[in-house]
């Protein structure tokens, strides 16, 4: 039998604000445990919650982006459960009445594009953490997350692979980054995922029973997770047995999930609206206010670049990933013809992302300008310096061998790298190539077409990688008819 995934994710993005979603204490990461905790935090008797509107600025922003309805009236309520992080005994949230419904967001997948739709998103508050590594056998407890705001986003259960969960997860997560909403940043817990999966016949319109794997805080784990997942539920649906409904852990070393408890459905939290907290209203020109100050979205941004440079769907979301690549694009790109502003999209996605990636860098951080990559790549369009020479240019520019937007110019200068482009001399040394590699003329002759890139290579090498690759092979071809 084949098998279908179903995936929809709940994406938890802790909001950027300065102080909790309803209480004064700071939100700063890192402090000493249960230093950021005051007394409604803590729930001490007869505190009581007051909103941040900060807070519901973000999420009025989120809710924009995605062309969700941003609710004017939504209410808060208590979802009652018990764990030793939760000190209230309950945790407030939106249920029946979010402060955003529906929404899509697009997706690219090699050359494909989805769009996926939003079910929900709505404000919370986060609880604290449960700390078990350090204390030999007891757990330890630290409320400075408590109250920490969060948007819980979650989709429609559209995604089909573990590729494309991942793709929509990293739209999300460079979107709330993009409108600055959420820092991002997944080893300090900003930005969580939680994965339902479920698997189901080929053609069945009928969802299978999912399972939840909470809590995963990379994109290397959520598609690894997923991928177990899967093959698990369709495993014990070929072996005759049922999946059962329940919440899974990944476990990363040993690459699996494992079960954490049963999955609970919306009436186990029996949940109430809370009293402490007024109906959260929404007025027009608030919502007018926000709009006129959110800057381009991606998918605009991926629009107009396919529109004024002719890139591809794959090469323009890449370059939208993040704000700080979408305007370092933009800045190297102004005014850039579609072959120049092509090249760029390569670059940025290949040697300079490599190159900051071993220098654990961010792109505001590069050391060769968007200026200087420009210039860079104006001398590979225009014949001045190869691809592979390029590659050297660019590492002599990294390393802060030229300064100035024309470095790259000073230093194929400097070095003699460039291009050899002269016919009469390029025809010559290729004929001596010729002359002296008999055998393998013979072998590209006799139908070989191995043979004439090691012709190439002959002629690559005698001119010190200076030749242009396009005339040597037009001319080698030429001679050898």
């Amino acid at each position: 039998m084949k098998w279908e995934t179903v995936i929809g994710l709940e994406v938890h993005a802790q909001l950027n604000t300065r102080s909790k979603i309803f209480s004064g204490a700071s939100t700063a990461f890192g402090a000493a445990p249960n230093t950021q905790a005051c007394a409604v935090d803590i729930a001490l008797p007869g505190t009581l919650p007051v909103m941040n509107r900060a807070a519901v600025e973000k999420a009025i922003r989120f809710g924009l982006s995605v062309g969700g309805r941003v609710a004017r009236r939504s209410i808060f309520a208590r979802k009652n459960y018990f764990y030793p992080d939760l000190p209230k005994g309950y945790q407030i949230s939106q249920y029946e009445l979010p402060v955003v419904e529906g929404g899509t967001v697009t997706i690219v997948v090699g050359e494909t594009e989805k769009t996926v739709r939003l079910t929900r998103a709505h404000l919370e508050e986060d609880a604290g953490k449960s700390l078990h590594e350090d204390f030999h056998g007891e757990t330890g407890i630290d409320l400075n997350r408590a109250g920490t705001p969060l948007l819980e986003i979650v989709s429609e259960p559209e995604m089909r692979s573990s590729a494309e969960a991942v793709a929509y997860a990293k739209a999300i997560h460079g979107l709330v980054r993009w409108i600055d909403i959420c820092d991002g940043n997944m080893q300090e817990g900003s930005f969580r995922c939680d994965a339902n999966v479920s698997v189901r016949p080929l053609g069945s319109e009928t969802l299978g029973t999912r399972c939840e794997i909470k809590n995963l805080n990379s994109f290397r784990f959520l598609e690894r997770a997923i991928d177990f997942e899967v093959r698990r539920q369709i495993e014990v649906n070929e072996d005759g047995g049922k999946v059962v409904q329940e919440t899974r852990l990944y476990d990363p070393d040993r690459d699996e999930t494992r079960p954490m408890r049963s999955k609970e459905d919306a009436h186990d939290y029996r949940y109430f609206p809370d009293p402490d907290l007024l109906p959260l209203e929404i007025s027009e020109p608030w919502m007018a206010e926000v709009q006129a100050a959110l800057p381009e979205l991606p998918q605009v941004r991926r629009e107009r670049y396919a529109s004024a440079y002719g890139l591809t769907p794959y090469d323009a979301a890449v370059l939208t990933a993040s704000r700080e690549i979408a305007d370092y694009f933009e800045a190297a790109a102004e005014g850039a013809s579609g072959a120049v502003a092509k090249t760029l999209a390569n670059w940025i996605a290949g040697p300079l992302s490599a190159q900051l990636n071993d220098a654990g860098a961010e792109i505001g951080e590069s050391r060769v300008s968007a200026r200087q990559l420009r210039r860079l790549v104006e001398r590979i369009n225009d014949g001045t310096i190869s691809n592979k020479i390029a590659r050297e240019v660019f590492d002599a520019v990294w390393t802060g061998e030229a300064q100035g937007d024309d470095a790259a110019d000073k230093v194929i200068e400097s070095r003699g790298l460039k291009q050899i482009s002269d016919s009469g001399a390029l025809e010559k040394i290729a004929d001596d190539v010729i002359a002296a590699n008999a055998q393998q003329v013979a072998d590209y002759r006799g139908g070989k077409d191995k043979a004439f890139n090691s012709l190439v290579g002959q002629v690559m090498k005698a001119t010190k990688g200076k030749a242009n690759p396009q005339q040597v092979t037009e001319i080698l071809k030429r001679r050898l008819g």
